[in-house]
């Protein structure tokens, strides 16, 4: 409902801007096409590595490798996992739900689901083209230090 209502209100604003300046609008609506573009042959092999991703490293076979027992191995081979894999947030928290029902420790979910929001290594590409290298190597680093963090804490606490 809210991707029709903001569809829908892009393409009336676009009608009011054709309107107002149509010269303006065309080229406003050019440089939107080269961006998609440019996007789209960033997001299709990412949407590729991500099927890939989730094919190998199936529910129980990510379980298997970060479970209760698997200890500091585990939570960072969890965030490892985490930082490549590439999935969105309502599918990330049900999918740690799965895990832990399947045998996979708090701690390594923990760091699994933190760096799987936080880190972006499959979008890295994407990132160093808007932000800079820099940024976002820093970005990134700091993201895994932090998921890391978070983990060693939850492991503390159970």
């Amino acid at each position: 409902m809210t991707a029709i209502f903001l569809y829908g209100l892009v393409l009336v604003l676009f009608i009011i801007s054709t309107f107002k300046d149509p010269h303006k609008s065309k080229q406003a609506l050019k440089i939107s096409l080269q961006t998609l573009i440019k996007q789209m042959s960033r997001v299709i092999p990412m949407m590729f590595l991500v099927g890939i991703i989730l094919a190998v490293l199936n529910p129980a076979v990510i379980s298997l490798m970060i479970g209760k027992q698997s200890g500091f191995l585990g939570i960072l081979l969890a965030l490892v996992t985490g930082a490549v894999a590439h999935l969105p947030s309502f599918v990330a928290f049900p999918f740690g739900a799965s895990l832990l029902a399947q045998g996979a420790g708090y701690a390594q979910i923990a760091a699994f689901v933190s760096s799987l929001m936080a880190v972006g290594v499959v979008s890295l590409g994407m990132e160093i083209d808007y932000f800079g290298k820099k940024v976002a190597l820093l970005r990134n680093l700091s993201a895994v230090i932090v998921s890391l963090v978070f983990a060693l804490i939850i492991e503390g606490m159970v």
